[in-house]
């Protein structure tokens, strides 16, 4: 027998197959972010990997056992129908990617038809004997037609990769690569058995072609996952600049309109925070990437000029921002700015005081945001701590930044943010 066929490398190929079909398994099993679709074509394909492993050994099994004919050409009939199975699965998934009906597809009819004149093939050789047959003492040899029995199912397969090539702008960069990765080495190795004996290795190349689909389309799935989440946290915070407060709007408006009377100039300089504020607001809901700290700081400062002419001599603000070169995700200084004045200031408690602190690390960038209010306990469930919670969100989706909470040490809270480098201004 030729070194193909010996029956130590066969073993080590289909233990090899058997071990990265289970480890398949497993992932699918733990990991999260594929969709149900993907989950169970990937299940049902390593599951047919298994049994194709567990055939193989018997198939192996049985040149070292005295076994009838008819039970060896039943092994391989099994074997080969099993083999066979994952080229038309490839086939399914591809035109399910694709965004096409997989049972009313023509290529999946095409590839179906050659699939069956490939089982009807086979499955008739036992009584021709022109494609494969076994001797009086059970040895396998290829008949002199055994690369008409192959040609189906390479055309299948070439017909496959034509519908991959056709369809590429259908399909994102990595499930593009994940079909390439996956049909290029099935394709290779059925052109090569039509002419010389590999048969082994198809096997392990069907196996190594599903776990790179399924690492390359789990990848993407959980990449297309956090742009979803980037795209929830946007819009969440579109909603907190559409619900802006109303009795703020209302006191502004009616703080205008007193001080019209009063201190025209004052009024005139409100109205310009005011819009100021609202434009920033809304050219916050349309920006989906991280913007420059300077223009964040101006929307504060224009939010925090009318809460001063407001509460007059009851709020005061510092501001020590040495450093500005780097960027934020839009809307992260101000609604942290409002939320402590929102829930910090205690009308009862005398002036409240906020400052605004930027530093910079080695690694980031810091925005320290402090106040002498109530304070509350960030453990908490509360109203605060959830309209922290969600820039904390966005702060990570959008540049991988961070927000904590801490108590002020003479009253009052704390809030950190930490702006990586990878953000910084160019």
């Amino acid at each position: 027998m030729i070194f193909w066929f010996d029956s130590y490398f066969i073993y080590f190929i289909t233990g090899a197959t058997l071990l990265l079909s289970v480890i398949g398994l497993w992932f699918l099993a733990i990991m999260p972010g594929i969709d149900r679709w993907s989950k169970r074509f990937f299940r049902s394909l390593f599951v047919i990997l298994v049994l194709l492993s567990l055939a193989g050994f018997i198939d192996t099994l049985t040149y070292s056992y005295s076994v009838p004919i008819w039970a060896q050409y039943c092994i391989i009939i099994f074997e080969s129908l099993l083999l066979s199975l994952p080229l038309i699965m490839i086939t399914a998934y591809l035109i399910h990617c694709c965004g096409e009906n997989v049972f009313s597809n023509r290529l999946f009819h095409a590839v179906l038809g050659l699939w069956a004149v490939f089982v009807l093939l086979i499955t008739i050789d036992p009584f021709i004997r022109s494609f494969y047959y076994f001797t009086s003492d059970g040895e396998y040899f290829r008949g002199p037609w055994y690369p008409v029995a192959v040609f189906p199912m390479t055309v299948a397969m070439l017909l496959t990769f034509t519908g991959m090539i056709r369809w590429r702008k259908r399909l994102s960069h990595k499930a593009f690569l994940s079909f390439l990765f996956a049909l290029l080495p099935i394709t290779g190795v059925l052109l090569v058995q039509m002419f010389i004996e590999i048969y082994p290795l198809m096997d392990i190349s069907i196996v190594l072609a599903a776990l790179s689909m399924y690492s390359l389309i789990l990848s993407d799935q959980i990449e297309q996952d956090l742009n979803r989440q980037r795209e929830i946290a946007n819009q969440r915070a579109s909603i907190m600049v559409l619900q802006m407060r109303p009795h703020f709007i209302y006191n502004t408006m009616t703080s205008i309109y007193c001080l019209c009377e009063q201190n025209p100039k004052l009024a005139r300089q409100v109205i310009m925070d005011f819009t100021t504020y609202l434009r920033k607001n809304f050219t916050a809901i349309a920006s989906a990437t991280p913007i420059p700290f300077t223009s964040e700081l101006e929307h504060t400062r224009a939010y925090l000029a009318v809460e001063q002419a407001q509460y007059e001599d009851s709020l005061f603000v510092d501001y020590d921002i040495p450093h500005k070169l780097f960027r934020v995700p839009p809307l992260t200084l101000q609604p942290i700015v409002e939320n402590a004045i929102k829930h910090g200031r205690d009308p009862y408690a005398g002036p409240f005081r906020i400052s605004i602190r930027t530093r910079k690390t080695d690694s980031a960038s810091e925005i320290i945001v402090a106040d002498n209010g109530k304070g509350f306990d960030p453990a908490e469930d509360s109203e605060p701590h959830t309209a922290l919670k969600n820039i904390q969100q966005r702060l990570e989706i959008m540049c991988g930044g961070s927000l904590t909470i801490t108590p002020n040490d003479g009253g009052g809270t704390v809030v950190t943010v930490i702006i990586p480098d990878s953000l910084k201004k160019s």
